[in-house]
């Protein structure tokens, strides 16, 4: 049976890895979250003080300090992909609003995406992934057969990580969420390297106002219009 790479790429919260992770699960495909590589480089840069006292980047010393970092990923008791940064389980350290305030301008550092390219290309070289990210149907994988592009409102996103941090016992300010995802969403956008941009050949989805069980659906009927002879479990 052929198996292929599907690449969903969109704005931050619009729930990507939620979806990328059941749909994996329904088609037996691997889940890669390039988006946790980047906040595992993220959370390096913190715990090794390489944010000067105003919260900027201190650019010359991470790029130093890449040959150091590796990201990969286990898959947990409960069946849920987590990730590891040299060997170390992070996956709770790297969902902080600290982390988000902190991501974009890491993950736009030139050497850092290349670093993380290369990484997530290895991983797709037998094909049957499904990996979620900003630019994966464009630079990481533009030959992926089915390319997802998500959208939602800020406000829907900002309330979606509002509710996601408070149910992790994380403290929650709505405003200052809100904020960072426009921010993040300015960032991605506009940098000079992978900026977030639709692919042409991507398929739109706006889940703004969608369950989680509509969503599945939708995504299941996308990968049946390329595959329609895989074998699907309901997840």
């Amino acid at each position: 049976m052929k198996k292929i790479i599907i690449a969903l790429d969109g704005f931050s919260s619009c729930g990507k890895s939620t979806m990328a992770k059941r749909l994996a699960r329904a088609i037996g495909y691997i889940y890669v979250d390039s988006g946790a590589m980047y906040r595992a480089v993220t959370l390096y840069a913190l715990q090794h003080g390489l944010f000067d006292t105003d919260g900027h980047l201190c650019v010359s010393r991470l790029q130093q300090a890449m040959p150091e970092i590796q990201v990969g990923f286990q898959r947990g008791t409960d069946g849920s992909v987590q990730t590891l940064l040299n060997g170390t389980l992070v996956e709770q350290e790297i969902r902080t609003l600290r982390v988000s305030q902190h991501v974009s301008e890491v993950a736009a550092q030139p050497f850092v995406r290349e670093a993380m390219t290369r990484q997530q290309q290895a991983m797709g070289q037998a094909r049957g992934i499904v990996m979620d990210g900003r630019d994966i149907g464009t630079t990481v994988f533009p030959q992926a057969e089915l390319k997802v592009f998500v959208t939602a409102s800020a406000e829907v996103r900002a309330q979606r990580r509002f509710l996601e941090m408070q149910a992790k016992g994380q403290t929650a300010d709505f405003d200052e969420i809100l904020k960072n995802v426009r921010e993040r969403d300015h960032i991605d956008s506009t940098r000079s390297v992978s900026p977030l941009r639709q692919a042409d050949d991507a398929v739109v989805l706006d889940n703004s106002n969608m369950t989680l069980d509509e969503q599945h659906q939708w995504l299941l009927t996308q990968f049946r219009r390329i595959c329609p002879d895989a074998e699907v479990h309901e997840a």
